[in-house]
């Protein structure tokens, strides 16, 4: 499958914002930390136009809540991700709700993702959730500020992008692959420096 890749698109913060008012309204019971995050949080750096958000809350109690809390007509949660990385909730916001697409609100443990879900088309934006101040949740955060402040790793990454977008991929989580060695690379060097920074 050919991946959808835009250009850098100043609306993508002004559809953030947007999709943050919502989400702290829903979600006023555990006041989340709601960040920009990804590509799409980085000026100048071509992207999917999928927002990437990341919800920050206060212990891993709050964690489990949010499946509940986040269950909407256009939302889904895959439950099936926790087993590989049990830190982290995640979910799908998409354009239309489930019932129209004939998709699940929740994907489980043990079973296959719908071939639909894998149509990056319909989604708007990525929720992953963490505990605030986690290893996870600090990771995301220094290397969306590393980007942001070193303009010649960004244009690496937009390069190998590029690169990446033009091949056939099973899914979103294989085109993930062909950036791991990049990004396991980067975001360490983004650790330190985001750790120096806030001394």
């Amino acid at each position: 499958m050919r991946l959808p890749f835009l250009p850098y698109d100043p609306n993508w913060k002004k559809q953030f914002e947007s999709i943050k008012l919502e989400l702290q309204a829903i979600l006023q019971p555990l006041d989340p930390r709601i960040d920009h995050i990804g590509s799409t949080a980085v000026e100048g750096l071509s992207a999917k136009p999928i927002i990437d958000m990341q919800l920050g809350v206060a212990n891993e109690t709050d964690l489990d809540w949010l499946p509940s809390l986040l269950k909407l007509p256009n939302i889904v949660y895959y439950e099936k991700y926790n087993q590989d990385w049990p830190e982290r909730r995640f979910f799908i916001l998409l354009r239309d709700p489930i019932y129209q697409i004939n998709a699940p609100d929740v994907v489980k443990i043990g079973e296959e993702i719908p071939a639909i879900l894998h149509d990056h088309n319909l989604r708007v934006a990525h929720l992953h959730a963490f505990v605030k101040g986690s290893a996870d949740w600090v990771r995301h955060m220094a290397f969306r500020d590393y980007l942001i402040a070193h303009p010649k790793v960004k244009e690496s990454y937009q390069e190998l992008k590029q690169n990446l977008i033009q091949l056939e991929w099973v899914d979103g989580n294989d085109y993930n692959k062909g950036k791991d060695e990049f990004l396991k690379m980067q975001e360490r060097n983004a650790l330190i420096w985001y750790r120096e920074r806030q001394q």
